[in-house]
């Protein structure tokens, strides 16, 4: 039977709330071991111990080095003084041949030679719980986060499911435009429709847009043009004018010297026109 979400963050929240320490883990291990063992009396930061850190267990690493490593030395000082001291004063004195040295010494090459072995054995197992550590780590920054996504989650939710009834509240009078009454696949062809329809527009008006100083250039260069020959039909218009005025001056009697004028400047506007091929 599938869990709800609410019993999966419930669970999450348990084991979050129980506090993950590799030194915790292993107490149950120490105690088992040593029930009657001292408290830690180093002088490591017991805030440190409390709440670890890569960085408080590095200073850690680095304390317990070097307090083992005095250790060390002054155990084997101690046990050497011990051993010379009753070699000396035991009944009868204990003395050491040359060639107890010797196989003592070949002995020695043999443990080193263990020990170098099992070194390098602990080294590449420090490594891999290092490797492990970093992982597990990785894992449980990943897993907090998805938790808190989580729980964030039932908000969403319920947020989704009153825009959706919203929704469907406002859909729930038919739309009188069809497009609007769509299937979704329907919907996104016409809106990829529509997009290249404007694409293809754009493009049309970018194309004006390139070509509009060229056309600007060229009406400028015609309404140059177009403004002598304004004057000139002006011109030939007054003289014309002037000319009927005359003619029909002339045809009450004022003389036919006016209409003779009149059919030259007739003529001359006839062939001006016909030059520059401007109608009446």
């Amino acid at each position: 039977m599938a869990r709800s979400y609410e019993d999966v963050l419930y669970t999450l929240s348990e084991l979050q709330n129980q506090e993950l320490s590799i030194i915790r883990l292993s107490e149950p291990i120490s105690a088992a071991n040593a029930p009657d063992a001292p408290k830690r009396t180093s002088d490591v930061s017991s805030d440190a111990f409390e709440n670890p850190s890569p960085a408080s267990l590095a200073a850690d690493l680095g304390h317990y080095k070097e307090l083992f490593s005095k250790l060390r030395f002054s155990y084997l000082e101690q046990v050497t003084k011990e051993k010379f001291l009753r070699a000396i004063v035991g009944d009868p004195p204990q003395i050491i041949e040359q060639q107890e040295n010797v196989e003592l010494e070949a002995q020695l090459v043999a443990v080193k030679a263990d020990l170098k072995v099992q070194k390098v054995d602990v080294a590449a197992m420090v490594e891999e719980l290092e490797a492990r550590g970093r992982e597990l780590s990785r894992r449980y920054e990943n897993i907090s986060l998805q938790t808190a996504q989580l729980s964030a989650l039932p908000a969403q939710i319920s947020s989704l499911q009153e825009t959706l009834i919203d929704l469907r509240a406002r859909q729930a009078k038919p739309s009188t435009s069809p497009s609007l009454s769509l299937p979704l696949p329907a919907t996104l062809e016409l809106l990829s429709t529509r997009q290249a329809e404007l694409d293809d527009v754009n493009k049309q008006l970018r194309s004006l847009q390139q070509s509009l100083p060229r056309k600007t250039r060229e009406l400028e260069l015609l309404e140059k043009e177009l403004k002598p020959l304004e004057a000139q039909k002006v011109a030939t218009v007054a003289v014309a004018k002037e000319a009927r005025r005359r003619k029909e001056e002339g045809e009450r009697g004022l003389g036919d010297e006016l209409e003779l004028k009149g059919r030259w400047y007739r003529s001359v506007g006839t062939g001006l026109r016909e030059m520059l091929g401007v109608e009446a």
